[in-house]
């Protein structure tokens, strides 16, 4: 059986991937027979939740032994009881099991929609239960914070460069991707306030204050780097030419979370799942503890759902306001 006539479903053929689409003939086909699930899989617009869904599919159809999309139409709630229970057996964790019936779930719900299907069988399947509503992340001290930001040598530009970057985590509360998309002309003046334009998950663009210090810092790195004038190139870039000696090229997320480990290395910091998340968790933390307003920080961390936010709402967990330190003998 050839690749262009062996079955595999739309959702799962590794083509149809990052905005370019390259088909087989007998690919093409199967795309044409299932539109549907083919227009919900194009429609997911974040490349790492496409990933991730693609994943979770996969793995469904090779437990259920699914090997054409027109099978998808057949799937039953007791099949999806079936799944849940494998995955359960395989002591995953809560949220991943979630993510795994969120993926098929989403599938389905736009099945419904375009009437390919009557009623979407993983609405009444229980989701496990999220163990703790704090997440995972940790937030480290207004300390450790400083610590960070004293750490690099401003004598070099890497080290200016790192000041800026982890200034920019810090006051800003972005994900590292959205670090790494940020241009030169993402710094912007709206109404006499400087700005960043963050391009966000699903393509969404939101505008984020700058801080003072995190424009200081940034501004002194631009000048030293010389791109200050380059508005469409990366704003914070690789010190070395990378493989194809494109100077313009934008530091890595892998390149910022090799330079923070780095840095926590050197300042000793013992966190257990600790890592450049852990900067916005801090930034959020920090500002939900200084009186900010949950949803406004939603908005600042661009947030789909206020349930997200109050993960990193830390306030009644504080370890200062701990009976502990009430106590006095």
């Amino acid at each position: 059986m050839t690749d262009d006539t062996k079955p595999a479903s739309a959702l799962a053929m590794g083509a149809v991937t990052l905005g370019r689409v390259v088909l087989t003939a007998g690919q093409f086909q199967q795309l044409a027979d299932f539109p549907s699930a083919a227009t919900w899989f194009a429609n997911i617009a974040n490349l790492q939740t496409r990933r991730a869904y693609q994943s979770d599919l996969t793995e469904f159809m090779t437990f259920t032994g699914i090997v054409d999309p027109d099978q998808f139409l057949s799937v039953r709630r007791a099949h999806l009881l079936a799944w849940r229970r494998d995955l359960e057996q395989r002591a995953l964790s809560s949220a991943t099991i979630r993510r795994k019936l969120a993926a098929l779930s989403s599938l389905f719900e736009y099945l419904c929609e375009t009437n390919a299907v009557e009623s979407n069988p993983v609405k009444d399947v229980k989701r496990p239960k999220v163990v703790s509503a704090e997440g995972k992340t940790p937030a480290i001290g207004d300390h450790q914070a400083r610590a960070l930001l004293a750490i690099p040598d401003i004598t070099t530009l890497r080290g200016l460069r790192d000041r800026a970057i982890l200034s920019t985590l810090l006051y800003h509360g972005l994900r590292r991707a959205e670090l790494c998309r940020l241009t030169t002309g993402d710094l912007q003046q709206r109404r006499g306030v400087m700005y960043l334009q963050v391009h966000g998950k699903g393509a969404k663009i939101r505008y984020v204050p700058l801080h003072p210090g995190t424009a200081e810092q940034i501004e002194l790195y631009l000048l030293a780097a010389g791109h200050d004038t380059d508005k469409t190139g990366a704003l914070f870039r690789a010190i070395k030419n990378n493989v194809h000696g494109n100077t313009r090229a934008s530091v890595t997320p892998d390149g910022v979370y090799k330079m923070l480990m780095g840095y926590a290395g050197e300042l000793k910091f013992e966190i257990a799942g600790f890592g450049p998340h852990a900067l916005r968790a801090t930034a959020a933390t920090n500002a939900l503890d200084h009186g900010a307003d949950i949803a406004k920080v939603q908005e600042w961390l661009g947030h789909a759902n206020i349930a997200t936010t109050r993960i990193y709402d830390r306030r009644t967990t504080r370890p200062e306001d701990s009976p502990t330190f009430k106590v006095s003998y």
